[in-house]
């Protein structure tokens, strides 16, 4: 039964939960809050539901990168070039993010009379980003259920999955990496410097994939 709402980015990790739960995913919403590769990924989203059937919501978020401070809204030199850990990309963080997004996604899914919000966030993000550690996930699930008429929760199959995982399972069911996106940097090509290109290329080789991505200087 199709009762669930995905928040889906058009990155790798939500891109592989659309595919892996689209039997029971009745529509996706993609946001756009003006984060530098937020184009690139909206365009990736819409092409993997039109591809399944699935239908997708687009909402503007664009009091976030009027009134927010994250260098991920902050144009493409603002990223920092390095590993994928908390040091390194703290200044990405985009301050609540998940909240506000899952908080909009009930909204849409009580009006759409559904039973659960889907959220593709996985351990590698718990270091760095708060709104994706299982804490958080857990007492908004309970927070949203509290206020809805329907009792929505949310269901967070990755939390404990890594991108390696991700990967892994997106290959086994047909996922085409090659239409997703992860750069920070928001360019044409990804960068392959960034935190999140250097996580996505390792997720690749440690799941032993063919990594489809065009990185700059390859």
């Amino acid at each position: 039964m199709k009762d669930s709402l995905l928040v889906l980015s058009g990155g790798v990790d939500s891109t592989v939960m659309l595919y892996k739960y689209a039997s029971k995913i009745a529509m996706a919403v993609n946001f756009n809050y003006g984060s530098n590769h937020n184009k690139r990924e909206n365009d990736c989203a819409a092409l993997s539901c039109k591809r399944l059937g699935i239908p997708m919501i687009r909402i503007d978020l664009d009091f976030i990168a009027k009134y927010f401070d994250s260098s991920l809204l902050d144009g493409a030199d603002a990223i920092p070039e390095g590993e994928y850990d908390d040091e390194n990309m703290r200044s990405t963080v985009v301050p609540f993010r998940n909240g506000i997004m899952l908080a909009v996604a009930a909204g849409i899914a009580e009006t759409h009379k559904l039973k659960t919000l889907m959220l593709a966030n996985h351990s590698g993000d718990h270091a760095i980003y708060p709104d994706c550690r299982p804490g958080f996930i857990d007492a908004m699930s309970r927070a949203i259920a509290e206020g809805t008429y329907d009792g929505i929760t949310i269901d967070a199959p990755f939390t404990n999955l890594s991108k390696t995982d991700i990967v892994r399972i997106g290959a086994e069911i047909g996922v085409d990496f090659a239409n997703t996106y992860s750069c920070y940097r928001g360019g044409v090509r990804h960068c392959g410097r960034c935190g999140t290109c250097r996580e996505r290329r390792e997720a690749f080789r440690d799941a032993g994939v063919t990594d489809p991505t065009h990185y700059e200087n390859d």
